[in-house]
């Protein structure tokens, strides 16, 4: 496959030729993104469940003794199975002059064969939009040209992702869970872009020398690029001093407007239209001074009260409903931490939970002890607060017993992010940023035990919390232990971290 296509080569030439010649010949240089590993699982488990979509199947899948796949014997068992007629044929493997795919579901009909291309993402992305379904067309486009080059008549093709108004009630159902879109006009107008596309990949890939392609909308469109940062150095961009591409909340076409024009430093910026923190993140940065209105500050911290509960959650998000009442990519939050400030003088006390490890529905317990932890009519604090309240109206909704209680908690949470977002604190390091991730190392830069990479490797993140805890059920007792751990101190970081940010922000305004 060194010199070939697959259809995730060809869907990555189509957005960018370079990326694809990257891949091949310089795979290093990409900047591997902490999630892709999870949503590739998520796909796998999707793509697994929906082989039984429509009934009895035939899967093609042959692996080698050292785990890799051997396209060549998955090619000639689904000619097999399509000359015993079998119905449904999973992984279904076609190569034509080194230009391999292979189908999700293929699926025989009357005239000849349907191809079902299977996504994790879920309907409301789609929404009936046909722009959103776009990026998926050339993909299927590509299967088609191959099978059609192959001699195989494709009758009929369609994406199948998740539906997320399926609610589960009781056993899994499928036939609901899943959603099944025609792809036809689609895919008829991208299989005409096929063979000429085909033939450049095919060129491309012959070539040593790397191609010269200039950063543009392709970057970001329609998926993000593992090689941006690669070419932004290429193309003069430096990594270590502060350019248009870090500037807050600006869109990337803008981005690319001021980058076009050869305006990339802060100071090349300086004088164009930008918005208030845009303006004050370039005049703090370049003279390198903090941005510190106290007057804003003390309104903040005036409407806040004692005691004080600050509170963060985790959540995992599954895109097979395991629970009842649970829709594909539902947050289901299994463990809070709380830092509690009885008054002023008072020592912190700390209170955690996480849910067992078992498999079983978290949300119950967690609910109950939230409401036992934390007081009816309390001021509570958390950090970019719309998660935390969202969390809690699903919790209410849950169970309604407990409902009075939980919506209380909400109605009386303040947002830490509130001081930040607003402009009333901002210093260069916190490079355009007002996450707490950001924020923390800014106003704290040596103090180690703020530091999440000084955190057991298990744990250092949300996105380790969300996929560590449902691993655990399937763990041997000692590694299951320590995996419990690093979650839990991981969860206090967040809360000690949001107290030392309230300290801070009192410290400013004395």
């Amino acid at each position: 496959m060194a010199k070939g296509l697959s259809k995730s080569r060809y869907t990555q030439f189509c957005q960018c030729p370079k990326a694809l010649w990257l891949r091949v010949n310089k795979p290093d240089e990409a900047t591997v993104d902490a999630g892709v590993e999870a949503r590739f699982e998520s796909g796998n488990e999707v793509g697994d469940l929906a082989m039984g979509l429509f009934g009895p199947f035939v899967e093609v899948t042959t692996q080698r003794e050292d785990g890799s796949l051997d396209l060549q014997a998955m090619v000639e068992k689904t000619k097999e199975e399509m000359a015993h007629r079998t119905e449904n044929i999973c992984e279904a493997s076609f190569n034509f002059e080194r230009n391999y795919c292979a189908v999700d579901i293929l699926r025989k009909t009357p005239g000849g064969w349907a191809i079902y291309e299977v996504k994790s993402s879920s309907f409301p992305e789609f929404d009936g939009q046909e722009t959103r379904l776009e990026k998926y067309a050339p993909d299927i486009a590509y299967q088609k040209w191959v099978m059609t080059q192959c001699g195989i008549n494709v009758t009929d093709t369609y994406l199948v992702c998740l539906n997320s108004d399926y609610v589960r009630q009781g056993e899994l159902d499928i036939q609901k869970l899943f959603a099944v879109i025609d792809m036809k006009e689609l895919v008829e107008n991208e299989y005409l872009k096929v063979p000429a596309r085909v033939s450049q990949a095919m060129k491309l890939l012959a070539e040593d020398d790397e191609p010269d392609l200039d950063i543009s909308e392709h970057c970001m469109k329609p998926y993000g690029c593992a090689f941006f940062d690669y070419c932004k150095r290429q193309h003069g961009i430096p990594n270590d001093v502060p350019t248009v591409f870090d500037l807050y909340r600006m869109n990337f076409a803008k981005k690319l407007e001021h980058y076009h024009a050869g305006r990339i430093l802060f100071e090349d910026v300086r004088e164009e239209k930008l918005s208030d923190k845009q303006q004050m993140q370039i005049e703090c940065t370049l003279n390198k001074t903090e941005q510190i209105d106290v007057n804003g500050i003390r309104e903040f911290l005036n409407g806040l009260s004692y005691p004080l509960y600050f509170l963060d959650f985790e959540t995992l998000q599954q895109p097979v409903p395991q629970y009842e009442g649970q829709r594909p990519y539902q947050q289901i939050t299994f463990q809070y931490s709380l830092h509690i400030k009885p008054s002023a003088t008072a020592d912190y006390e700390h209170r955690e939970f996480l849910a067992p490890s078992d498999g079983s529905d978290p949300r119950r317990h967690l609910a109950e002890q939230l409401c036992k932890d934390i007081p009816m009519n309390v001021c509570t604090l958390a950090y970019n607060k719309g998660f935390e309240c969202g969390r809690i109206k699903e919790l209410a909704s849950l169970y309604p017993d407990l409902a009075v209680h939980l919506l209380n908690i909400r109605d009386h949470i303040q947002d830490l992010l509130t001081p930040f977002q607003s402009g009333y604190y901002y210093v260069p390091a916190m490079h355009g940023s007002f996450s707490i991730k950001s924020v923390l190392p800014a106003l704290f830069p040596d103090e180690p035990s703020l530091n999440y990479h000084n955190l057991d490797e298990r744990c250092q993140n949300g996105g380790n919390a969300m996929t560590l805890f449902p691993q655990i059920q399937f763990m041997e007792p000692e590694e299951a232990k320590a995996s419990r751990e690093a979650l839990l101190r991981y969860c206090e970081l967040d809360t000690w971290a949001m107290v030392k940010v309230w300290e801070k922000l009192k410290e400013v305004t004395r």
